[in-house]
């Protein structure tokens, strides 16, 4: 499993909302708090069950997790620079 991959269901799978226009900083520190409350297979799990239960909504928030990951972990904005070793 790719980094990306964990972080964008960590992302998922957090308390973090489209709606409240996460910047960089705390989307980068919602996955790492998802990741260490869940575990990488607890985000997969709630995850997978969302889909189960609600994937209408669940494809829009996957869509959007994915864009938000790869946007926050590919910049340097803040002075932060992605740290490799965390999801």
């Amino acid at each position: 499993m790719t980094a990306e991959t964990v972080r964008t269901e960590a992302l998922f799978a957090s308390h973090l909302q489209r709606s409240e226009h996460p910047n960089a900083t705390t989307i980068r520190a919602a996955v790492t708090a998802t990741v260490d409350r869940l575990g990488e297979s607890g985000c997969a799990e709630l995850m997978a069950q969302e889909f189960g239960e609600h994937p209408d909504c669940a494809m829009n928030r996957m869509l959007w997790a994915r864009a938000a990951v790869r946007d926050a972990f590919s910049r340097t904005d803040e002075g932060l620079a992605p740290d490799p070793r965390r999801p």
